[in-house]
């Protein structure tokens, strides 16, 4: 059963892997040579990662909950969108060190049509990209395909807000699991105390520091709860 579990928790793995074994009973060559570019591939992420998970701890840790809503939520409007464009076109690192980094903006208050725009903008108008355009292909070839890949961004990502939304993004799995326990990460939290404050009867202080004072689970928690989860400046109080 539990192997069962596991399965289903992990189609997409299990579907490659099963791909993998049918490739190298009925073409080897191929099955060799794609076992060398995912190789490949987990080399390239195992240096790019940790400095993207660093990167998304510090987003968590440091950066407010309002400021990103500020930024990058439902009502930023087009200073939004500007912002988003500007992001993903000056960031570095392929575009699967995005997705770590837009679902930690999503958890902190970033709306689906920002987060589609960071995404495309980094995939395809990244401004080192757009420099090696010009060269090879000519600024008039670059300024065209960018303004009509703009343009399609907009719509792609108006689109994706409008069918996906946000609740259905998994952003906070852990906090799913009825068995999850309630803690504080002292590696984040800053000893504000507005945990203790509104509600004394599960957090208390010390050595500066907040701490769950007895075994909460998910399926325990209550208004009070999610208020100090929602509003902790830190985002250190969280379900593991």
């Amino acid at each position: 059963m539990l192997i069962i579990k596991k399965i289903k928790n992990n189609m997409f793995l299990t579907l490659v892997f099963i791909v993998y074994v049918l490739l190298t009973i009925f073409i080897p060559e191929k099955a060799f040579q794609s076992f060398n570019n995912s190789l490949y591939y987990m080399k390239e992420m195992l240096i790019i990662m940790p400095v993207i998970l660093l990167l998304t701890s510090l987003i968590e840790a440091w950066v407010p909950k309002k400021t990103i809503e500020n930024a990058l939520g439902e009502k930023s409007g087009a200073k939004g969108i500007l912002f988003s464009f500007l992001l993903g076109s000056f960031s570095a690192g392929p575009i699967y060190a995005a997705f770590p980094v837009c679902k930690t903006l999503l958890k902190k208050g970033a709306n689906v049509l920002n987060i589609v725009i960071i995404l495309s903008a980094w995939a395809v108008i990244k401004v080192p990209m757009l420099a090696n355009e010009s060269k090879f292909l000519g600024p008039k070839f670059m300024a065209v395909r960018w303004g009509l890949t703009t343009i399609a961004i907009l719509i792609i990502a108006w689109i994706s807000s409008k069918i996906v939304k946000k609740e259905e993004i998994p952003v906070k799995e852990s906090m799913e699991k009825e068995e999850a326990v309630l803690n504080v990460n002292n590696k984040f939290c800053i000893g504000c105390g507005l945990c203790t404050k509104v509600s004394p009867n599960h957090f208390i202080m010390e050595d500066k520091k907040a701490k769950v004072n007895k075994k909460i689970l998910k399926t325990q928690e209550d208004e009070k709860i999610r208020y100090v989860i929602d509003k902790c400046p830190a985002k250190a109080i969280e379900y593991s």
